[in-house]
């Protein structure tokens, strides 16, 4: 097997109660990295993270600090054991959304002290975006971005509906005003795609409803120090590599308004030659999402202690 490894990290949707326990149990390493966001945001997430209640996990202001929780304590227990920096084992990074923040914290470019702070703030900002508006997301299956985004073209008013997620060949996600979500699903299902799911979210993200959410970051990152970028990073804005730190900050902030350009980011990651392909943290959407891609790479991820003895005995 070669080692040419990519690591992707999950966004919002992939948390479940009770993700991180077991390995919290289990190792000093990751209950450091639990303990520590649990302090800095003067709150007991952890306990929300291993026995809920659902509906507080899912809040978005827990949810995106206690994804990144599990990403990074995964990746802390992977340089514990194998003794190498996680800049070392991996070749590049890619995250959804917020995991784009669990990359750049798992690759030691943001402190666990400040990706923390970020993503409270993030969470909080991206819900307060459009807290008397009525919006949605909804998924559309089995047509492709451009058809959705031809329709979008030929349906404009002034409410708005965006393509949020371009996640994979037949998988693409709307975002915007409830009336015109509707307006549009309803449109493409005419037109030949094969199903549509309304996703369980507080708001619209990764649409142009969230610039609100998107000036709040600006500022927040703005006094947020970060080291330097020692790997390569894909990024969802616009699926490109990029290693320079000024550049990353922007980029952080202007996705909270842009798609998520998945699709395009993993097709970046196939075009360095790869060998592997890890989602780390909770659960396998992203895994799912590439294995419907046929991608010619190994792909696994890793969500508890055994998946961590499997990769470090296949790789060290």
């Amino acid at each position: 097997m070669g080692n040419k490894i990519a690591f992707i990290f999950p966004g919002q949707g992939s948390q479940k109660v009770g993700m991180g326990k077991e390995l919290y149990n289990q190792h000093k390493v990751a209950k450091d990295v639990f303990d520590e966001i649990d302090n800095e945001l003067n709150f007991n997430l952890s306990k929300v993270i291993f026995d809920g209640p659902e509906s507080d996990l899912k809040k978005t202001e827990n949810t995106q600090p206690a994804l990144m929780a599990l990403s990074v304590a995964l990746s802390r227990v992977i340089e514990y054991e194998s003794k190498e920096k996680f800049n070392k084992i991996a070749y590049v990074i890619c995250g959804h959304s917020l995991g784009e923040y669990s990359a750049l914290c798992a690759s030691n470019i943001i402190s666990i002290k400040n990706a923390s702070k970020l993503l409270k703030i993030r969470g909080l900002a991206m819900q307060n975006a459009v807290s008397d508006l009525s919006t949605k997301m909804v998924a559309i299956l089995g047509m492709d971005v451009e058809n959705v985004e031809e329709i979008i073209a030929k349906n404009l008013n002034n409410l708005v509906c965006e393509v949020a997620n371009d996640n994979c060949p037949g998988q693409v996600v709307l975002s915007g005003h409830s009336e015109q979500v509707d307006l549009i699903t309803e449109q493409c299902l005419k037109k030949g795609a094969k199903k549509s799911i309304q996703l369980n979210v507080s708001a619209p993200f990764h649409c142009k409803l969230m610039k609100s959410a998107a000036d709040v970051m600006e500022q927040a990152l703005k006094n947020i120090e970060f080291s330097d970028v020692n790997i390569k990073f894909v990024s969802n804005y616009d699926a490109k590599i990029y290693e320079k730190l000024e550049k990353i900050k922007e980029l952080l902030v202007r996705q909270i308004c842009s798609k998520v350009r998945w699709r395009e980011s993993i097709n970046t990651i196939k075009n360095l030659n790869v060998d592997n392909i890890y989602e780390i943290g909770s659960g396998k959407v992203l895994s799912g999402l590439n294995k419907r891609m046929n991608l010619p790479i190994n792909t696994g991820n890793i969500e508890v202690m055994s998946d961590v003895d499997h990769f470090l005995k296949n790789f060290f």
